[in-house]
């Protein structure tokens, strides 16, 4: 370890406080307040990573979450975390870093052959290669995997702690940079509650880099005490190491505060990471900008940084990139890079594309010992594991060639600036229009879509004097929008700004040799995309800029282009021969930067937390009885009741049995329920149902099929009407949150005008099935004066009385084809309905069944299982159910059941299947085949849906979806099965038991 590029200054750094860690095993030392760059570049060490695909030497490019290159694993055991960018990993005692994407180590990568096979390697060549023989794919897919890619997740259990918050405020400001930091000192002066967010650990932003004074003071001491008043407001909230990552409807905002990510461990009692969740009134957007990098041959080095980035590192924690440093720019910011490193020290050299270098800040660079090189740009570069040395030519008069002989200078660092691009994410995902600006030679802020004002370097505005006075109007404007109009105070004035000579943009810096040939153009670090690729993707016809960064990948990496998509846009501009405007901009997505999925998770982990588990009120019931448990959605349901000595299958067709011969009892709490109430209810019910409900009186139930727009059914179910302006509708049990949205949906956006109203009722009451035979001698035992005969209490009706005691509704609806009711009672009244029940039906040898005897019995009788009889491409008609379909009412999907791929030969209709052998029950998914081949593939003409052994019927049973099933009844079919057999059946209506439902009925 050496501080040979150590300086005597730092304003982030405590020298007094010096840490060691480790980098691919070697033992370092740096000081609190260093990054694992800042501390890696202190030693000389630039090559901290390998690229993406060719495996190319790659180092440190910026200085914050932009980052494309340096991507590291850090921790070990469950707490390694891989893909941290090492220019925001705050060092920390300890820390244990390691390089990614390398074999057998970081200096000798043999995948490196890759970067010499280049030319085989294009943009989209995996589109066009491995793709014969098809059976190779898995073998392919391994090794580009392997070669390909970012860091290993662990294999161990992360020890920390996640934690979610929700907060509420008036004003958010998203960046504290000097326009953040004045928007939020002016909106908490004015009173309102405002709440600051900075990925940083230290705030300030571009004002800890610089040198520049504010009303009278130094940057940092404008910082330190703008930052006091802050905390002393009683109603100003400030998260440092807070990224927003996320900007969604109704200035709703997500971010990640890493509160122990710069700790060995987690403190105690504390997280490692919060996802914050932020409903704010006003939002400011204060994220500065992203510095581009110019694109010229072999760009990507060890040792090649942005200007900015090498000023943050001198400036913020002491640190020169170089010795001998060339600074590559068209714009007067770098020159202050240029400056600052000379007075480090730096013997420094300026490659200027503009034709003249003449303004205030060229000549302090002179005075300061810098040589400046104007209309000259970088040809070629040298080095392996860090810059050795460039190749500068003069540029002609157009900027478009190079011309005379080339100069070659030697140095070990170079840093470059092509410009800089305000910082767009957060405001494209809030929806707000991004327009392209010429003068800046980048895209910009339009019109916003939500309450969001982008202020600073964040709305094109790089100067500190524009910064501040805009972030304190837009803090004003926002307080006073929600309502608070206290004294904000002057805005904060900037001292000794320098004026800037106009800047000199050239999107591909001409090289001596053709692009492609002789070196590479580099425009997306992070996935090696270069400027031949983007030339490639527009000649091959991907002139979209979405279909060109799919194509390329550019900006599909974990940086999300913020370094380099506005290059590549010009790029494909320029092979388009058109403008910037017209290529427009890819759309930015949330996450602003990765997250883990830790922090999304929060303490909702394993198998309750994770996905909530419901029981219903009965459920201590079911556990002590022995029952074995599925899953049906979040709801834990009895699958079966095994008694001694029983297995599976013995337990349900006992209890089977039990149903078809005497009477059985089903725990049903977890159909959905909804409450529909309203003078226009009946009008809902005939819109999202297939058949007619304005005929449906007090009193009565009606069984419905519920279609998607395409004409699909995704749900059914019996409602219920219980006044003429209020109904109880049941769902599926994994659909009753997906059909209250859909009504919601339908009420809210397109039929605001109906008076009606949905409520969920699923966990309001328990629902307790009874049915069999002696179902109704059971009930008429528990409800003294309720008259259950056929005539007053017929099929497809409801009554109100007591059952046990207890006020209930009942329903007689049936799904298992016998005689049946659904008792419902206030849940809390669950447990004492069911314990009643299961007393009185002893001398009727009460059974408990569950689930799947539920499904047998409706297989039996052909009911459908919606989920799993239908899959999304079922329509009623497919299923032989055309009879509720209204010819002379229309309802969602009606219009798509006109179609003609409706009603066209070769449909599939629902079928039973009986098999030849009795005694062989079908795999559910197993495909019947048009002709039986020795192997895959086959032409299918449907698939089993549903399959059970029958006790009642004493064979095998089977539902299917069959290509014109309807006209193969009778016709024998094939089916090969996985262990290598066929299987043979016989086409038969779906409908086994009771077909005319003489039971249900009786």
């Amino acid at each position: 370890m050496t501080d040979r590029y150590r300086t005597s200054s730092g304003r982030l750094i405590d020298r007094d406080s010096p840490l060691a860690f480790s980098f691919d095993g070697r033992r370092l030392k740096g000081y609190a307040g260093d990054t694992l760059a800042s501390a890696l570049l202190a030693d000389g060490t630039h090559l901290m990573a390998r690229s993406f695909k060719y495996h190319r030497p790659r180092g440190v490019l910026t200085a914050g979450a932009e980052e494309p290159s340096a991507l590291v694993t850090v921790g070990e055991g469950g707490r390694a975390t891989p893909n941290l960018r090492a220019t925001q990993v705050e060092l920390f005692d300890g820390l244990v870093a390691r390089s990614q994407n390398n074999w057998p180590r970081l200096d000798f990568d043999l995948q490196a052959a890759s970067n010499a096979a280049a030319r085989l390697l294009p943009a989209g060549f995996y589109y066009k290669t491995f793709m014969w023989p098809a059976n190779f794919w898995p073998f392919y897919e391994r090794i580009i995997r392997r070669m390909a890619g970012m860091g290993r997740a662990p294999d161990a259990t992360d020890p920390d702690r996640y934690d979610k918050k929700h907060h509420h405020c008036d004003v958010l400001v998203v960046g504290a940079g000097p326009a953040g930091l004045a928007a939020a000192l002016a909106a908490g002066r004015a009173g309102a509650r405002v709440v600051i967010a900075d990925e940083g650990a230290a705030l300030g932003g571009e004002l800890l880099s610089g040198d520049a004074g504010i009303d009278d003071a130094s940057a940092t001491d404008w910082v330190r005490n703008t930052l006091e008043e802050l905390e002393s407001l009683p109603e100003t909230k400030i998260l440092p190491r807070t990224t927003i990552f996320g900007y969604y409807d109704d200035n709703h905002l997500a971010g990640l505060e890493r509160v122990g990510d710069h700790l060995a461990a987690p403190p105690p009692g504390k997280p490692r990471q919060r996802l914050w969740t932020i409903r704010a009134r006003e939002v400011v957007l204060a994220a500065g900008a992203h510095e581009r990098p110019l694109v010229f041959r072999d760009n990507d080095r060890p040792g090649i940084m942005l200007a900015g980035a090498t000023r943050s590192y001198l400036n913020r924690q002491g640190v020169r990139i170089g010795e001998r440093v060339v600074v590559f720019t068209g714009n007067d910011g770098a020159y202050r890079t240029a400056i600052d490193l000379a007075a480090a020290g730096s013997s420094v050299t300026i490659v200027d594309l503009r034709e003249t270098a003449d303004g205030t800040l060229a000549t302090k660079a002179r005075s300061a010992g810098v040589e400046i090189v104007a209309g000259h740009a970088i040809v070629a570069t040298e080095g392996r594991r860090r810059l050795s040395a460039i190749e500068i030519m003069q540029l002609n008069q157009s900027g478009q060639a190079v011309t005379g002989a080339a100069r070659r200078i030697e140095c070990d660092a170079l840093a470059m600036s092509g410009g800089w691009n305000p910082s767009l994410h957060l405001f494209s995902q809030s929806g707000g229009e991004i327009l392209y600006d010429a003068e800046l030679a980048a895209f910009r802020p339009g019109r916003p879509n939500q309450s969001a004002r982008p202020v600073g370097a964040a709305n094109g505005d790089f100067a500190l004097a524009a910064c501040l006075a805009n972030g304190h109007d837009a803090g004003v404007e926002a307080a006073n929008k929600t309502g608070y109009s206290g004294n904000a105070g002057n805005s904060p004035k900037a001292g000794g700004e320098t004026t800037e000579e106009p800047a000199r943009t050239i999107w591909l810096v001409p090289s001596s040799t053709p692009i492609g040939k002789g070196g590479k153009h580099f425009v997306d670090f992070q996935n090696d995309v270069t400027a031949a690729d983007i030339e490639l993707a527009a000649r091959e016809g991907f002139q979209s800029v979405e279909h060109m960064k799919r194509y390329t990948t550019a900006g599909m990496g974990t940086d999300q282009g913020k370094t380099g998509n506005v290059n590549a846009l010009a790029l494909l501009a320029r092979a388009r021969g058109c403008e910037i405007e017209e290529v427009g901009v890819t759309t930015f997505r949330p996450p602003y930067t990765p997250i883990t999925f830790g922090a999304l998770a929060g303490r909702d982990l394993g198998p309750i937390l994770a996905d909530p588990l419901r029981k219903t009120p009965i459920d201590a019931w079911h556990e002590l009885a022995g029952a074995e448990f599925e899953l049906v959605g979040q709801w834990r349901r009895p699958f079966y009741y095994p008694k001694s000595g029983e297995g599976k299958w013995d337990a349900v067709h006992r209890e089977i049995r039990g149903v078809r011969e005497s009477v059985g009892i089903l725990d049903a709490t977890t159909l959905g329920k909804i409450e529909i109430e309203g003078p226009d209810a009946a009008t809902l019910l005939n819109w999202v149902y297939t058949n007619n409900w304005e005929s449906l009186k007090p009193g009565r139930c009606r069984y419905g099929l519920m279609c998607g727009e395409d004409g699909m059914v995704f749900d059914d179910g019996v409602t219920a009407c219980l006044a003429d302006d209020r109904y109880l509708m049941h769902t599926t049990t994994g659909n009753a949150a997906r059909v209250l949205d859909w009504l919601e949906e339908w009420l809210q956006t397109e039929w605001p005008d109906l008076r009606v109203y949905c409520a969920s009722a699923t966990e309001k009451y328990a629902t307790v099935n009874l049915a069999g035979p002696n179902a109704r001698r059971l009930l008429e035992d528990l409800s003294d004066g309720l008259d259950l005969s056929n005539e007053a209490f017929p099929f497809m009706s409801w009554r109100e009385g007591e059952v046990a005691g207890i006020p209930a509704r009942i329903f007689r609806v049936s799904f298992t084809g016998e005689l049946s009711y659904e008792v419902n009672v206030p849940a809390s009244f669950g447990r004492a309905l069911w314990t009643a029940c299961i007393t009185a039906g002893e001398k009727y040898a009460i059974t408990p069944f569950g689930t799947e005897a539920l499904h047998v019995l409706r297989a039996e009788k052909g009911y459908i299982a919606v989920g799993q009889d239908t899959d999304g491409t079922v329509t009623p008609i497919d299923l032989g159910m055309a009879g509720l379909v209204s010819k002379r009412k229309d309802f969602l999907g009606k219009r798509s059941l006109a179609r003609a791929d409706m009603v066209v030969p070769g449909r599939r209709h629902l079928v039973g299947l009986l098999t030849g052998d009795p005694e062989e029950v079908l795999p559910e998914g197993a495909h019947i085949v048009e002709t039986v081949l020795a192997r895959p593939p086959m032409t299918t003409l449907g698939h089993v849906t549903s399959s059970y052994y029958s006790p009642t019927i004493g064979r095998s049973i089977a539902l299917a979806m069959l290509a014109d099933g309807r006209e193969r009844i009778g016709e024998p079919v094939r089916m090969p099965i996985e262990d290598g057999r066929v299987v043979s059946a016989t086409v038969t209506h779906p409908i086994f038991f009771d077909p005319e439902g003489e039971r249900f009925r009786g």
